[in-house]
This record gives structure tokens, sequence and C-alpha cells, in this order.
């Protein structure tokens, strides 16, 4: 288990890093990592270096202008800091092939922040529950009229297309580098 002074600065990292995030500050975000590097395990998606990872943030705000934390548990452990935390936010905008419902979404998820054997954030990992996100984005489209159920259509659409981007990149995540 790390020292009290390793979990302190490593506790320091995550938590300059998630207010970073929500106040939008990517050079801020980006400067936590040598090297940046979001791996979003439901998704099996991968961001990897600068520009990846702001190509991320920018998709991201585009669809969840909004888009913020509320902390649940911080843990440390050997090489990583946990942190459950629930995600906000209104899908205002497109989410790549996806259009904008309108719902708002309250997701539980955790992050694993992973470090190197120098003390350097090597990755970001998240996990969550896609189905209830996808629930609450849907909770936005009125099912009643017309209008709705071409949203409802789109989006699904949307949804399955993402679906079949195949990614395999997630199985093959590198060890943590000592």
């Amino acid at each position: 288990m790390p020292t009290d002074d390793v979990r302190a600065r490593r506790e320091k990292v995550v938590l300059d890093h998630f207010h970073d995030e929500v106040e939008q500050d990517w050079d801020a975000v980006l400067s936590t990592f040598p090297h940046p590097r979001y791996e979003i395990v439901p998704t099996q998606t991968v961001h990897d270096g600068d520009a990846a990872v702001r190509d991320y943030y920018h998709e991201t705000r585009v669809a969840f202008p909004d888009q913020r934390h509320e902390m649940i548990a911080l843990r440390h452990g050997d090489d990583a800091v946990v942190v459950e935390f629930y995600l906000l936010g209104t899908h205002r905008g497109p989410l790549g092939s996806v259009p904008p419902t309108g719902g708002s979404f309250k997701v539980r998820m955790t992050a694993f922040f992973v470090f190197d054997a120098n003390e350097e954030l090597v990755c970001e990992r998240v996990y969550f529950d896609q189905l209830s996100f996808l629930r609450q984005l849907l909770g936005g489209i009125n099912l009643r009229s017309p209008k709705g159920l071409l949203t409802l259509a789109r989006v699904l659409r949307g949804f399955a297309r993402l679906s079949r981007e195949p990614n395999d990149v997630i199985p093959d995540t590198p060890a943590r580098r000592r």
C-alpha cells in the first residue's frame, strides 16, 4: 500500500483533474498526465494522446455542455485512486451519430486513475452502466409526438451505428508501466 505522502499527492492530482474537467480547463487537465489516456470501458473506446483526448473533450462537451459530477467516494489502491461519482448533464448536442434528446442524466460511475512507478498518472479508466445512461437520455424524448418518434428512431439508429464500430483496443491495454 502506498505511503500517506504518496496517497496525498495522488489524491491532489485526481481532485485537481476532476475540478479542471468541470471547469473545462483542458490544458490544466492534460497537465495531470505525462501522456493523456482515457479508456471508456463500456464503449470500448480509447482516447490516447493529446489530440485524441482533446477531441474526446470537445465531442462530449458539445453533446453535454453542462456535464459535471458529484463525488461519492475516493479510495486508494496500490497503483490507483478509485473514484465513485455521479456524472450529470443534459443531452443538448450530437454525440457522434446520435442526435440530441434533451434528456438529463445522473449516472453512477467509477473511474480508476492509474499511476506508474514514478507516481505519474498514466490512465483514467472509466466504468458505467450504459443502459442507465441510455434510458435517461431517451427520457427527454416526447414519444407522443411524431417529431419525438422521429427523434427516437434517429437516436436508436445513431446508437446502433456506434455499437457496430468494433474497437479491440481495451483488451490490449498496456499493463502498469514500471
